[in-house]
């Protein structure tokens, strides 16, 4: 299941479980919709990959032992391991060539 990690990795703004704002990689690194955008270009700068909205995981129990009560967001913030100039670089080099083909 998706760990819902509490921040975004680059502006370190909080996006909490419930955050509409959340942008998410197939390795789950978490960005906030105006880093992908403006920042990022849709290009991850841990592996490359493109981003997708992270789902909501519902708040209720609408199914016994299901929702965030019993499987709660992850609570350990993370911060980019590159400078600006490297993701910058990745960014410029891969931002033209669709996620499904890089």
């Amino acid at each position: 299941m998706l760990e819902l990690r509490p921040n975004c990795e680059c502006c370190d703004t909080d996006l909490p479980p419930s955050s509409a704002n959340a942008r998410i990689c197939s390795y789950e690194c978490t960005f906030c919709g105006d880093c992908v955008d403006n920042v990022l270009h849709n290009v991850c700068p841990n592996c490359g990959g493109g981003f997708v909205p992270r789902p909501i995981r519902p708040a209720g129990e609408w199914r016994p032992g299901e929702g965030l009560g019993n499987h709660p967001a992850g609570t350990r913030r993370r911060q980019l391991r590159f400078t600006a100039e490297e993701v910058a670089a990745l960014s410029d080099r891969l931002r033209a060539v669709p996620p499904a083909e890089r």
